[in-house]
């Protein structure tokens, strides 16, 4: 009998905590929602009132100091994040606004008397402040209409807007994405991968350093061929890019190639950013992975795994341009692995060989009769600048002399 108790007491616990995260979670969701409808509402005033002329240069200055005197200790509503608002409003209102609001969407947002606070002279830069904004926001008769766009009724006007993917990340995630995306699609791109693999803002910072916008899924390789089934082979397209971007390799001339040791160590030291360098799904096994192939040792670089796949992924690492015979190395590797190491419900093993350049028609070469499924990558560091500015700044060893 006790025992029977502490199972239906596990039960019990568990049941209620299932329903308080789940209602943690749906409170969450309703607050980002509602944050992000009043943030599009004050962006389309602020827009509509700033772009004509009839608002002074330093008008939402004002503005924003005048509100964290009437409601002490209000977050988010400083003057750069009110521009972000008019820039979110601007970005997405012909794209989410598909109809006129309705009598019980209109949200009324007064602007009480500010009775302790008379504005200084040089807080009103011009008369079209005072009158349009300061003197009806003292008298307490200045209204903005935020429109509750992101109820749950609302369907956006564009068909690739995906509502769900839209309201799931946070003001933000969606300031970074405005102001860094160049387009649209771009736009849609990051909001979909932020919502569905709940990037954080630092991971979004750098994919959109990176670019994966444009690099995801055009690395050269030999999927095509060597891949036969259709989900596996689009997954694996997918899954890689052409370029990777290693900022936490550090060495001193930007005109210097690391060592093929050098680099693998600060992979190593620095996995977690180079995991996130890589995407998503993928787990290190280790680097310097060992095989003994007829009495003799082989050491694969880096070794991973990558759930999505279901397969693992070696890495060779490689300074200098791309060789031909780098790929018959990785494809020996490759089967090794398959017959070594993989697991009987895994897919066959991927090589990714990562170099500092290649060139494309010496690569499509290499690769016409390998059968392993096999890629070419090339990496770049944070520390390197275009050739055109190389000449402008003085050498690392000219600098040591300055300082």
């Amino acid at each position: 009998m006790e025992q029977q108790s502490i199972i239906n007491y596990s039960e019990a616990i568990k049941a209620i905590k299932s329903a308080i995260l789940q209602s943690r979670y749906r409170a969450a969701a309703l607050a980002n929602r509602e944050m992000l409808s009043l943030y599009f509402g004050i962006g389309k005033y602020i827009s509509e009132n700033s772009r004509v002329g009839t608002w002074g240069t330093n008008a939402i200055e004002v503005i924003s100091q005048q509100l964290q005197q009437e409601l002490p200790g209000l977050r988010g509503f400083s003057a750069t994040n009110m521009r972000y608002m008019r820039l979110f409003y601007e970005a997405w209102n012909t794209i989410v606004l598909n109809h006129q609001p309705l009598a019980d969407e209109i949200q009324m947002i007064h602007f009480k008397s500010i009775t302790n606070h008379q504005p200084m002279a040089d807080e009103i830069k011009s008369d079209t402040i005072a009158n349009d904004i300061i003197c009806p926001l003292l008298a307490g008769e200045l209204e903005i209409n935020t429109k509750l766009l992101f109820d749950e009724n609302w369907q956006p006007a564009a068909a690739d807007l995906d509502r769900q993917y839209f309201l799931q990340i946070g003001f933000t995630h969606h300031t970074e994405i405005i102001t860094k995306a160049k387009n649209t699609e771009e736009r849609l791109f990051y909001i979909q991968r932020c919502a569905t693999e709940f990037w954080s803002k630092e991971k979004l910072r750098y994919n959109l350093k990176a670019d994966l916008y444009s690099k995801q899924g055009s690395m050269l390789n030999n999927f095509t061929k060597a891949i036969t089934d259709i989900d596996f082979r689009k997954a694996a397209l997918n899954a890689f890019k052409d370029e990777y971007l290693l900022n936490f390799v550090n060495i001193e001339d930007p005109d210097d190639e690391p060592d093929e040791r050098v680099l693998e160590s600060a992979i190593v030291n620095n996995i977690k950013k180079f995991i996130m360098a890589l995407g998503k799904d993928f787990s290190f096994i280790g680097n310097q992975h060992r095989m003994i192939i007829e009495g003799k040792e082989y050491f694969v670089d880096l070794l991973f795994f990558n759930r999505q796949l279901q397969s693992l992924v070696a890495i060779d690492l490689k300074r200098g341009e791309f060789k031909p015979e780098y790929l018959g190395k990785m494809n020996f590797y490759l089967s090794a692995l398959d017959d070594l190491v993989r697991l009987p419900h895994e897919k066959s093993s991927i090589g990714i060989i990562l170099c500092k350049s290649q060139k494309q028609s010496i690569v499509e070469y290499a690769f016409r009769d390998m059968s392993k499924p096999m890629g070419v990558a090339t990496y770049y560091l944070s520390s390197e600048l275009p050739e055109q500015y190389r000449d402008i700044l003085p050498d690392a060893e000219t600098l040591r002399k300055l300082l």
